[in-house]
């Protein structure tokens, strides 16, 4: 059974499915995992979530949580003006453009405040179960070799399962940094762009051994990685932005 490993989709739709064409993704025959961030600065978050929710239901996907994922809900489920532009700032008007029919009584004409609480209450009471979805997923994922997570884990806990759940979707330069020496695993992620980590868009492998970043920036007009482990062996795959 091969592994496939998918970080960072927000909301390209397109591009996701186009990977999974790529591959070959057959849900009998492989195991999908998926990294988190499904929503925001893409353009279908709506169409993600609702295929990613049914993935993880009818295949056994494995669906993990991200920042973006944790950041909506916070916004979307709570009455806090600093959630809720933290999460507009961080691209989540997009994911809300992608919830709301523009044949509706909504209008992004002179768009304001009463209108994005308008929107708000919309998607809490029409896409609750998304909402319920998203809020309800786990922060990792582990395996025999490997450790799935969105952002990474603290090298300096003791016991990185017990660490604060803020570093298993934020955490960047401390663990992508330093050597990982709580567990022997090898620790796959995103959230931190392959860019950032080795200046391209390809897979990156920690010249320790102890990490696999995935994240090749999609959401930004780069490309969407997905990482294939079988037998003990790495194969990489991807597809670009606006790829069919």
């Amino acid at each position: 059974m091969r592994t496939l490993v998918i970080s960072d989709i927000h909301g390209s739709y397109q591009e996701f499915n186009a990977l999974l064409n790529k591959v070959n993704y057959g849900s009998s025959e492989d195991q999908l995992i998926l990294l988190g961030d499904y929503v925001d600065r893409g353009p279908n978050s709506k169409a993600i979530v609702e295929q990613v929710k049914n993935l993880h239901e009818e295949c056994g996907v494995v669906v993990l949580k991200g920042n973006h994922d944790k950041m909506a809900c916070d916004a979307l489920l709570n009455e806090d003006d600093k959630l809720d532009t933290h999460w507009l700032n961080n691209g989540g008007f997009h994911t809300l453009l992608s919830y709301i029919d523009m044949e509706s009584d909504f209008s992004m004409d002179d768009f304001g405040w009463n209108d994005y609480m308008r929107m708000k209450e919309f998607i809490r009471h029409e896409y609750k179960h998304h909402l319920d979805f998203l809020s309800s997923l786990p922060l990792y994922y582990e395996t025999e070799e490997h450790i799935f997570v969105h952002a990474g884990i603290n090298p300096t806990a003791e016991d990185w399962k017990d660490q604060n759940a803020y570093d298993f979707i934020w955490i960047r330069q401390p663990f992508y940094r330093n050597p990982v020496t709580a567990t022997n695993k090898i620790v796959v992620f995103g959230h931190t762009s392959t860019v950032d980590l080795h200046n391209s868009e390809e897979i990156w492998f920690s010249p320790h051994g102890d990490k696999i970043g995935i994240d090749g920036g999609c959401a930004y007009g780069q490309r969407l990685n997905c990482l294939e482990i079988c037998d003990g062996e790495y194969r990489t795959h991807f597809v670009r932005q606006g790829e069919r």
